[in-house]
């Protein structure tokens, strides 16, 4: 399962029977995006495109499209092997605040196991491109739906620098490509590289951007982590496979970048500069909306010899990033529960695109604590832009979508359970009145007391007593059944 680059994981993801090499020519526009569509809602493999019409890179998709492979990426046997590590390191020392729990994890004795690691040469910078040739129009970036504003690369790891601090953030934003050698930069107002972006604005001064593609699965995903400010991307990569992370200075920009990356595209924003970025088929499965974003400058493409293009679609779910999403929930329980301690589980349903509804389980003790961990919840970082926070007693199975339902409609009285809130959502909530503003709602479902306004005993739930159900276990093949 050891891997430090995409090559090796396609041999792990290969030898696996996880992956499928198409050798047909197909175009990236549209066509290559709907068999990855169709592949990916069938619980499809990884699918390795030799042929890919104007471009001489292969490309990968679907990569992470399902558990398997995202253990396989994360290199571990369970999601919850990682949250276990991380919870018996913030242990050893209680933080005080969210920064610092997450920010402790590289403070302790496997410090120096995961700082990244300078090197001088690096795989990808085997080739260099610059400005006098084919820069972006060489890549086989996709148009993935009809009225998609162009092609967007889909799957890029932006790395920006804080100018006060000179600490490195690792995100990833869509960049539509507008020609050879412009993006659009569509970070969003809740994201590091927005708000480094906005110092380099207030100064009147470029920003240096560089953008990798590629490299080790762990360097992606921990790009899409839900991580405080500051905290270095590349170090928690480091801490899930327990080995750090290569970099190397960038050629043409003040900037490290992986070492192990495919391609790195680099140059600059220029803060008086901006364009109309998007539609978008995005991953709500509706087109988000074009808007002026930043224009991103490419000054030099590097790549390594036997690069190979990664990429993704998002669309109505479920697709890729579900998977990539439910690692996260599963990995970033503990440091919620120690945040908030009453809380047992947390289930974010694809189909809520996980930024639309949070099912979760407490162990409840005294009345309203359900709505206490409502309004928490909305207190912590990503998880303040959830519009739907539907809570259940500890013993709720929140994969048990029937029970959860049936708890839903029987537990709950809209008049005494509801909290209506409003504040911050999600860019791409398109049912919001406001871009990234409206309605909230939080769902006590769990079992009410006579304090919480239960004018009357809350009824026991129907069980069969143990005896008859051992008897009848006992008995089963007599009933001929």
């Amino acid at each position: 399962m050891r891997h430090k680059n995409l090559q090796q994981f396609i041999k792990v993801i290969d030898s696996a029977g996880e992956l499928s090499r198409i050798s047909a020519e197909v175009d990236p526009r549209l066509e290559l995006a709907e068999i990855a569509d169709r592949v990916s809602k069938a619980n499809g493999p990884a699918l390795l495109f030799e042929n890919v019409n104007g471009s001489s890179f292969p490309l990968l998709i679907n990569a992470f499209g399902s558990y398997r492979r995202m253990r396989l990426a994360l290199m571990c046997d369970s999601f919850d092997d990682i949250a276990q590590r991380i919870e018996a390191q913030m242990k050893i020392r209680p933080p005080r605040g969210l920064r610092e729990k997450i920010g402790m994890l590289f403070t302790l004795k496997e410090m120096a196991d995961i700082i990244p690691k300078k090197v001088r040469k690096a795989a990808c910078q085997q080739r260099v491109f610059d400005t006098t040739g084919p820069l972006l129009d060489m890549l086989p970036i996709l148009t993935c739906w009809p009225l998609d504003g162009g092609p967007f690369i889909t799957l890029p790891l932006v790395i920006t620098k804080d100018p006060d601090s000179g600490i490195q953030n690792l995100g990833m934003y869509r960049m539509h490509k507008y020609d050879n050698a412009t993006t659009g930069m569509h970070w969003q107002y809740n994201k590091d590289g927005n708000r480094h972006f906005d110092k380099y604005k207030t100064r009147g001064q470029r920003m240096e951007v560089a953008v990798a593609l590629g490299g080790s699965p762990l360097v992606t995903y921990a790009a899409t982590a839900p991580l405080p400010p500051d905290i270095d991307e590349l170090m928690f990569a480091g801490f899930i496979g327990s080995s750090p992370i290569e970099i190397v200075k960038a050629r043409t920009v003040d900037l490290f970048v992986p070492a192990e990356s495919d391609f790195v595209i680099e140059g600059y924003v220029d803060p008086n500069e901006e364009r109309i970025e998007g539609p978008f088929g995005d991953h709500t499965g509706f087109y988000s909306p074009a808007d002026t974003y930043p224009i991103f400058h490419v000054t030099c493409i590097t790549c390594r010899d036997d690069a190979i293009y990664p990429s993704t679609i998002v669309g109505k779910p479920p697709m890729e990033d579900c998977y990539m999403a439910k690692a996260t929930e599963r990995i970033f329980l503990p440091m919620l529960k120690m945040l908030v301690p009453e809380l047992v589980d947390m289930e974010l349903p694809m189909e809520g695109v996980f930024h639309n509804c949070a099912l979760v389980s407490i162990d409840k003790k005294f009345p309203g604590q359900a709505k206490k961990v409502i309004n928490a919840l909305w207190g912590l970082g990503q998880m303040a832009s959830t519009k739907y926070i539907l809570v259940f007693d500890r013993d709720v199975d929140l994969r048990d979508s029937s029970t959860v339902v049936w708890k839903l409609l029987n537990n709950v009285d809209p008049k005494r359970d509801l909290i209506i809130s409003e504040g911050p959502l999600d860019a791409l909530d398109h049912s919001a009145p406001y871009p990234n503003f409206g309605g909230k709602m939080g769902v006590d479902a769990t079992r009410k007391t006579r304090d919480e306004g239960m004018g009357r005993p809350w009824p026991d739930e129907i069980s069969m007593s143990e005896d008859i159900k051992e008897m009848v276990t006992r008995r089963w093949k007599e009933y001929g059944l």
